[in-house]
């Protein structure tokens, strides 16, 4: 690519192409998040209401006679899971087989047909795998072509990546104002269609701006690919090493999508004017909140380095587990405060929302800079899917842990949470540290 190319806010071009891409792809994918764990709770785990589905008897057995909320949240769990898992089968297909643009272009359009078919009810398992299969062959493609715009010194990849964030951040806004009020009024089914009309706008902005998009890299039975070297290697390692560490650090932040969702649902204050709000609607307020936190960033840090040097990966990382531990904490004084009826004040919910979206947005930009820079620039695609492995993880612990909020009280389970987030930002002190002395030696 042109490393001179500063069209798009002093970015390549094709940033804003695979920026907009990717706003659109997160509107699609979080309508979803936002719907399904109150989909299955209020309307196909009611009695009755699953029978007749599609392979269902049998997948149900996969969790040992669990029913209600606490399978709602392993099927939540096990889904996103799943989403972030398979986007290691996308890197092989890519960096074997088809290249980036076309694999991204067949998960688009898996995608598409997955959120389309989730509109007829009973094929919801065949409509989960294919949303499952297209975001794998999407996902970890897409991101890897934003670092491949830039040299690998190009100082503008870490920007790149907040811009990137904002872009999922718009789309995350945006879908549950229209696709979650949409459900909740019109229908689920409803909003299930209107997801895959976003993955089709994703789908043509993607096709309008591939001829700015880096050339693809691929060669399955090419001599000329290039050996990883020995720096290669150890940057591999150092960052599959940190996989669990990062995973468990996700779990609190992507609890917001499961018993977070049911928890509101029951017991915030919900009634604006009179009415009484989607509760989906609660992650549009953490998705507004994360925007603003995600691009008011830079410039503090900009102001920041003027006086001493800019806080490194490690340390951002830290700062980021201690912010998200306070804002489990709001979380559970709100629900030890709660009144009579059980119910406690919206104010707790935004003053978590703010705490975790400062501490996330110190966490995902980093971790997924981190990684590709560490990325060998063949095996790109393999690398951001062992990236993803992060989001495998963590939801398969998120659906694990939200099961517990059926037998726990309120203020425990958000504690519990808080504990999480501050173990993880302890290590990630100690790695600082270590790393701070050994620089020094």
């Amino acid at each position: 690519m042109n490393q001179g190319d500063r069209a798009f806010l002093g970015h390549p071009r094709g940033l804003a192409y695979l920026l907009f891409t990717e706003a659109w792809e997160r509107f699609s994918y979080y309508g979803m998040q936002s719907l399904l764990a109150l989909y299955l709770v209020k309307h196909l785990l009611q009695p009755g209401q699953a029978d007749g589905l599609l392979f269902f008897d049998a997948f149900r057995q996969l969790y040992g006679g669990l029913d209600g909320q606490p399978l709602a949240s392993a099927i939540v769990g096990t889904y996103f899971a799943s989403v972030y898992v398979t986007p290691i089968l996308g890197g092989l297909v890519a960096d074997r087989l088809l290249g980036r643009h076309r694999t991204v272009l067949l998960g688009a359009l898996t995608m598409m047909a997955g959120h389309f078919l989730m509109a007829v009810e009973v094929a919801f398992l065949p409509a989960l795998a294919l949303l499952v299969l297209g975001s794998g062959l999407f996902k970890g493609n897409l991101a890897s072509q934003i670092g491949a715009l830039y040299g690998r010194d190009d100082p503008r990849r870490d920007g790149a990546f907040q811009l990137y964030y904002l872009g999922i951040n718009i789309g995350l806004i945006a879908a549950p104002l229209v696709i979650g009020t949409l459900a909740e009024t019109r229908g689920w089914h409803v909003g299930f269609a209107v997801a895959g009309v976003g993955m089709a706008i994703a789908t043509i902005i993607y096709l309008a701006g591939r001829r700015h998009l880096p050339v693809d890299e691929r060669g399955p039975r090419s001599e000329g690919r290039m050996r990883m070297t020995g720096q290669d290697l150890r940057g591999l390692l150092g960052i599959i090493l940190l996989i669990p560490l990062l995973a468990v650090a996700l779990l609190p932040n992507n609890q917001i999508f499961n018993a977070y969702l049911i928890w509101g649902d029951a017991h915030l204050e919900l009634t604006l004017g009179g009415l009484r709000v989607p509760t989906s609607w609660l992650i549009t307020l953490d998705a507004g909140l994360g925007l603003t936190i995600l691009a008011g960033l830079p410039f503090v840090y900009r102001r920041y380095a003027r006086h001493r040097p800019e806080p490194g990966d490690l340390a951002k990382l830290t700062i980021g587990s201690l912010f998200a531990t306070g804002g489990m904490l709001c979380l559970a004084l709100g629900s030890a405060l709660a009144g009579a009826d059980g119910r406690t004040g919206l104010g707790w919910a935004i003053a978590f929302h703010l705490l975790n979206g400062i501490g996330f947005a110190h966490i995902l930009p980093v971790s997924l800079a981190l990684f590709t820079r560490a990325a060998p620039p063949r095996q790109a695609g393999l690398a951001i899917g062992l990236y993803y492995l992060v989001f495998f993880l963590g939801n398969i612990l998120v659906g694990w842990v939200g099961g517990f909020y059926a037998g726990m009280p309120a203020t425990a389970f958000w504690l519990l949470h808080a504990g999480i987030a501050a173990g993880c930002g302890a290590i990630f002190l100690i790695l600082t540290l270590r790393k701070a002395i050994f620089r020094s030696d």
